[in-house]
C-alpha cells in the first residue's frame, strides 16, 4: 500500500490530541485503506479505533489489519512503522503548536523582526554564495596540501555550539575585536548592528552551501570542462558556460539551506547583535520578560511563515536536476 506511511503517520498525530481525534483518524483511514485495496478487512480497523475510549494509545490497534493485509514486505512494514514514529515525533509539535495558539494576534513588532530577518539571511546567503562556489570548485577540482584539513576547518560552525560562534565573532568584530574596532572607526558597526546579524548568519549557515557546491562538482565529469577548453574556452568561461549550469540545483538546494540555517540562527546572533531583534531574538525577548503563552502567537506566525517560504522554494526548485542526474 503505498499510503502506508501517511495513515501511520496520522493516526500516531491523532493520538496524543485525545480519544475523539484518535478515533476519528482511525475511522477516516479504515475508510480511505478500504477505497484503496477494496478489502472488506480493513474495514475491521474502524472497530479497533474505538479501542481509543478505555486507553487513548489503544487506539492505533486500527492500524493493525492495514499493515496485516497491505502487499508490502514484512521489513518494509517495520520500517514504516518506524519511519511514522519518527515523522510523527517532529509533526505533532508543529501541529500542536498551531492548535494551541494560531498564527494571528500576534504583536506589531513581529513583523518587522521578521523583515530584518528575512533581509539579513538573504544577504548572509548571497554573500556565502560569492565565497562558496570558489571554495567549493577548488576542493572538488584541486588536489593541495591540507585539503582535508581545509574540509574539517568548513565544518567547525557546524560542530561548535552557536553561543560560542557568537562569542568568538564577537572577539573578532566587536567594537574592541582586532578587525571591529578599525571598521568602527570609519563607521562600519558590527556589534549591535545589522552587519553583526548578516556575520553570525553567514558563519554559520556557509558550511551547507560550501559542501553542497562541491558535492554537485564532484559529480559533473571534468572532461566536459576540458572540451570547452579544447574548443578554446577560457576556464573561467567553462566554468560558467558549462560547469555552472550542470550544478544549478546543487547551488539552489545549498542557498536554501543555508537561507534556512540564517533564518533559525539565534546562539551566534544573540551574542553579537541582540538589537536590531531579528524574529528568533524577538521571541526570546518575549519569553523571558513575558513567559510561555505570550511567545506562543509570534511563535506560531513565525512558524507558519518560514515554512510557507521554504516549501515554496523546494516547489519552486525541485523541478530542477541535481548535478550527475
Amino acid at each position: 500500500m503505498k499510503f502506508l506511511l501517511a495513515y501511520t503517520v496520522t493516526v500516531l498525530v491523532a493520538i496524543p490530541f485525545g480519544a475523539i481525534p484518535a478515533i476519528l483518524a482511525g475511522v477516516l483511514v479504515s475508510i480511505f485503506a478500504y477505497c484503496e485495496t477494496k478489502n472488506l478487512l480493513m474495514l475491521a480497523s474502524i472497530a479497533l479505533s474505538f479501542f481509543g475510549v478505555i486507553y487513548l494509545p489503544l487506539a492505533a490497534l486500527s492500524l493493525i489489519p492495514i499493515y496485516t493485509y497491505s502487499e508490502d514486505e514484512k521489513f518494509v512494514q517495520f520500517t514504516t512503522l518506524i519511519s511514522a514514529i519518527a515523522v510523527s515525533f517532529i509533526l505533532f509539535p508543529v501541529i500542536y503548536l498551531f492548535i494551541r495558539a494560531p498564527p494571528w494576534g500576534f504583536p506589531e513588532e513581529m513583523i518587522t523582526t521578521l523583515f530584518t530577518s528575512i533581509i539579513a539571511a538573504t544577504a548572509a546567503t548571497l554573500i556565502g554564495l560569492f565565497l562558496a562556489i570558489p571554495l567549493g570548485y577548488l576542493l572538488a577540482r584541486k588536489d593541495f596540501p591540507g585539503k582535508e584539513a581545509m574540509s574539517g576547518i568548513i565544518d567547525i560552525p557546524i560542530v561548535i555550539p552557536h553561543t560560542v560562534a557568537g562569542i568568538v565573532l564577537l572577539l573578532v568584530f566587536g567594537t574592541s575585536g582586532i578587525i571591529g574596532a578599525p571598521l568602527d572607526s570609519i563607521g562600519l558597526r558590527f556589534y549591535y548592528a545589522m552587519p553583526g546579524i548578516i556575520i553570525a548568519m553567514l558563519f554559520v549557515s556557509i558550511p551547507f552551501l560550501i559542501n553542497q557546491i562541491r558535492e554537485g562538482i564532484e559529480k559533473v565529469d571534468e572532461r566536459y570542462e576540458l572540451v570547452a577548453m579544447n574548443l578554446g574556452a577560457s576556464r573561467a568561461r567553462a566554468f560558467f558556460t558549462v560547469l555552472l549550469p550542470l550544478i544549478k540545483r546543487n547551488v539552489l538546494s545549498g542557498s536554501i539551506n543555508a537561507w534556512a540555517r540564517a533564518m533559525s540562527e539565534f546562539g551566534a546572533v544573540i551574542m553579537i547583535a541582540f538589537y536590531p531583534m531579528i524574529a528568533p531574538t524577538y521571541i526570546y525577548f518575549l519569553f523571558t520578560n513575558y513567559g510561555l503563552n505570550a511567545t506562543l502567537p509570534a511563535t506560531s506566525f513565525l512558524l507558519m511563515v518560514t515554512l510557507l517560504i521554504f516549501v515554496i522554494l523546494r516547489s519552486v526548485f525541485g523541478r530542477v536536476k541535481y548535478a550527475g542526474d
